[in-house]
């Protein structure tokens, strides 16, 4: 039995250049596209695009829906805590002020002389 022989530069060429032919004939072979076919093609593709560029509008919109309504929410929230901490404070007794403690004094004062007499 012989062993195996290594193939030559020049058998490597060979093959190469066979196996570039066969390939070439072989797409040469294949029919053309027919145009209409190529028309139907691009039209699904833009039909496609316009669908998928519309589902991206109806998101993004849907998105802003949702952030504008929790903006509001978040505004609506801030006001009732507004309003909530001004009733608050009014609810709170207001400190007297110097002149209002002086009168309850001397209202005082003048009740405890009006006793003694």
């Amino acid at each position: 039995m012989a062993g195996y022989k290594e193939p030559a530069f020049q058998d490597r060429v060979k093959a190469a250049a066979e196996a570039k032919a066969k390939a070439l004939a072989k797409l040469k072979a294949k029919p053309p596209v027919d145009p209409a076919v190529l028309a139907e093609r691009a039209a699904r593709a833009e039909a496609k695009e316009r669908a998928q560029a519309e589902k991206r509008a109806a998101i993004k919109a849907e998105k802003e829906a949702k952030a504008l309504a929790e903006a509001e929410a978040a505004e609506l929230a801030r006001l009732e805590e507004e309003e909530a901490r001004l009733a608050a404070e009014a609810a709170k007794p207001k400190p007297k002020t110097a002149e209002e403690l002086k009168a309850a004094r001397d209202a005082r004062y003048a009740a405890r002389k009006a006793r003694r007499k």
